[in-house]
């Protein structure tokens, strides 16, 4: 299987976890964390039904891989999530080493990695971070939905 279909199959495990989101009213992201192939960890954001600033979509699959692997450090994992990371989550990949970050939609509001922040550009920054956009339409348009409903005007992304 070609790297390019492997992310897309990963995305869309990403979006399945976006769609949990969803169905609780909250803003629909997913992530999965992958470690040679497997995924090992798991999140969807909900920040409401936690009341938790913190748990975004990476902060959550990023706990569940620490714990599943049995250490902090995810060298050569994979995160692979919905929206592009803020810079909170952007700060969570890299202090958990995690190698690589591919996101399906960008977010021009706080996007951390292309959008509003380049963070994993930063030359001064010891954590290198390699990442890629591959675009998954529907990543976007369940969040252009969710907000077009709650707001009455899209998310722009």
């Amino acid at each position: 299987m070609s790297a390019r279909k492997k992310d897309e199959l990963f995305l869309e495990e990403a979006y399945l976890e976006a769609l949990k989101a969803y169905s609780l009213d909250e803003v629909p992201v997913g992530a999965v964390v992958v470690i040679d192939g497997k995924i090992v960890g798991r999140g969807f954001n909900r920040r409401i039904t936690s009341s938790s600033a913190v748990s975004h979509a990476e902060i959550v699959a990023i706990e569940e891989a620490c714990k599943k692997v049995g250490k902090w450090r995810l060298d050569g994992a994979t995160l692979y999530v919905t929206n592009e990371p803020c810079l909170m989550c952007a700060g969570a990949v890299m202090q958990s080493r995690i190698s690589r970050v591919v996101f399906g939609s960008l977010n021009e509001k706080t996007g951390a990695v292309i959008s509003k922040f380049r963070v994993f550009d930063e030359k001064d920054i010891p954590f290198k971070v390699k990442y890629d956009y591959v675009e998954h339409k529907k990543s976007k348009d369940i969040l252009k939905e969710f907000f077009t409903k709650k707001r009455g005007h899209s998310w722009e992304g």
